[in-house]
């Protein structure tokens, strides 16, 4: 029994040895031979010019319908005082409606209010993927001119070269070609 564990241990022993010295040869040449790039596309993105001449439109939008939502609610807001203050004084028929209406009044805004996020999200979130589509060609066309193996997103690597970074390559590649 101990002469097969030896001679298991004389077969793999140079076998280990051998790859710890030319594992690093083998490396090495495939990192020679291979380029990566690194790409914050956030960042990508969001620095062009058409994301930011949209997104300037988008918040002009957005702060509109921010100022109706804040005039809907002060006008609910002021039926709830008035009710509370009247309350003592209404008959309570009258009280009854003036209840279930702002009760509507006040679902209808939720809803409103809740119907304009969804839709503020969902306009964001498609201005953002047509720009991403097309962005996603200018990497592409960079990565074969340059000649690049793989061009990674920064958020995956633990670490990279500041050197290989292309993001701001692709911004400008991506404004010159949307003009």
């Amino acid at each position: 029994m101990r002469l097969t564990i030896f001679r298991k241990f004389r077969i793999i022993c140079p076998l280990l040895i051998g790859f710890l010295i030319y594992g690093p040869f083998a490396v090495s040449s495939f990192a020679a031979e291979n380029r990566i790039g690194f790409l914050d596309i956030q960042k990508a993105v969001s620095s062009t010019k058409e994301w930011k001449s949209n997104f300037d439109k988008f918040k002009a939008d957005f702060t509109k319908e921010k100022t109706r939502i804040k005039s809907k609610e002060l006008k609910i807001k002021k039926m709830l005082e008035d009710l509370n203050k009247q309350s003592f004084v209404l008959d309570p028929d009258l009280k009854k409606k003036k209840e279930d209406q702002f009760r509507k009044e006040k679902i209808d805004f939720e809803r409103y209010v809740q119907d304009q996020n969804a839709e503020f999200g969902k306009k964001e979130k498609e201005m953002t993927q047509k720009i991403l589509l097309k962005m996603m060609d200018v990497i592409k066309k960079i990565g074969q001119e340059k000649n690049y193996t793989m061009i990674l997103e920064q958020k995956v690597v633990l670490y990279h070269d500041k050197g290989n970074d292309l993001t701001d390559i692709a911004t400008r590649a991506y404004d010159r070609a949307n003009k």
